[in-house]
């Protein structure tokens, strides 16, 4: 029970701190509508479980060890976000409010953004790899490991798709795209900030 309520309290902790996942849930849900942000949530929830599969083979241990292999991983995530960054940050403002759903972005984009975020961050894998070297015991059966992957990404799912539906809303969504001029350069500019960060964040030792 006792590792149960580590793994539960840790998860939440990590996914409702401000990050580039919220950030890109945010764009998607009041630029392109709620499918949108919410196949996003869908993609980060899945980009946890890449995490956990590596995690729970050796890899993560092998990555977080190797500051060459962290360093090529963080660089490329890093990459990532500048780019979707500036390329939120340049967006034109559309004259008219388009509140037509997936407007300007199809499924899979919206679906591949989300998952691109976290399956290429090394906070969420740092997340996942420490909680399973430091709260998960070699003694734990495979079943319950995955069951905590499992959680780990269900909790991401519910947290970005309720603000994918939060952001989306209607009321809300008309009035953040009257001023989406001044939200893609905030937006943008939180991007291209956090894929900063990440690239100058030391290596692990």
């Amino acid at each position: 029970m006792g590792q149960l309520i580590a793994v539960a309290v840790i998860t939440v902790l990590a996914v409702i701190s401000p990050g580039a996942d919220f950030a890109m849930t945010v764009r998607n849900s009041y630029l392109y509508g709620r499918v949108a942000g919410v196949l996003a949530a869908v993609g980060i929830a899945l980009g946890v479980l890449v995490h956990v599969t590596y995690t729970m083979l050796g890899v993560g241990l092998l990555v977080s060890r190797s500051p060459m292999l962290f360093t090529a991983m963080k660089l490329i995530g890093a990459a990532y976000l500048v780019y979707i960054g500036y390329k939120t940050f340049v967006a034109k403002s559309q004259v008219d409010v388009d509140l037509s759903d997936g407007a300007g972005l199809s499924k899979a984009g919206a679906l591949r953004t989300g998952f691109l975020t976290n399956a290429l961050n090394p906070k969420t894998m740092l997340f996942v790899l420490s909680t399973y070297t430091q709260v998960v015991s070699a003694d734990t059966p495979v079943f319950q490991q995955v069951g905590y992957g499992l959680f780990m990404s269900f909790a991401h799912l519910v947290w970005f798709g309720l603000a994918a539906v939060f952001f989306s809303h209607e009321s809300l969504r008309a009035r953040l795209l009257r001023k989406q001029a001044v939200l893609n350069k905030v937006i943008g500019t939180v991007l291209v900030g956090l894929g900063m960060v990440l690239a100058l964040t030391p290596a692990v030792a």
